[in-house]
């Protein structure tokens, strides 16, 4: 009579080894039959939500980098991180994550307030307003000035505003053929 129970329990076992590898899906169902959809609003789930600091930073090609600080509530992390997906990841505590995208344009800084000037010591720069009393925000390399055709020079020393990525590559292509080589 034990063996016969030893079968069994046996048979039972393979069937059930066989039931959930080929058929069972994890998928909750309702008394109906249908398929419950909303699993992530269990209270369990609910309770599990954590809110973090996320600190957004933007580089862009003028070298400025804004930051922006969001609260998010992570109710999932796959939903999460899908959110973010085209930034990079740069830091990551309990508390704070920190994502860092680069920008394929100029910065809103430059486009509204910046100008290409030459400094005092003839470095073709990117001045935060008109050159003269205005800060440098970005040093490019000298300039032979003695090779520099008046006008230009004259368009340095006012200033000329930066409004598109464009204009910024325009005239960094056209006074690289003044630069003192190094």
């Amino acid at each position: 009579m034990t063996m016969k129970v030893r079968i069994v329990f046996m048979v039972l076992l393979l069937v059930g080894a066989f039931y959930f590898t080929f058929f069972y899906t994890g998928e909750k169902q309702a008394a109906d039959g249908s398929s419950l959809e909303m699993l992530n609003e269990t209270p369990a789930e609910v309770a599990s939500a954590h809110t973090v600091t996320v600190i957004l930073e933007r580089v862009y090609l003028d070298g400025e980098v804004s930051e922006e600080i969001v609260q998010e509530t992570i109710w999932s992390m796959e939903d999460f991180w899908a959110a973010y997906d085209d930034w990079q990841l740069m830091d990551m505590t309990e508390e704070q994550i920190v994502f860092q995208k680069k920008m394929d344009d100029i910065s809103p800084l430059l486009k509204t307030n910046g100008y290409f000037g030459i400094s005092d010591k003839g470095v073709l720069s990117i001045f935060n307003g008109r050159p003269g009393q205005a800060e440098i925000i970005q040093s490019f390399f000298q300039i032979d000035v003695g090779k520099l055709e008046s006008k230009r020079h004259d368009d340095l020393v006012k200033g000329i505003p930066i409004k598109s990525k464009q204009e910024y590559e325009e005239v960094l292509e056209q006074y690289k053929p003044y630069s003192v080589p190094k």
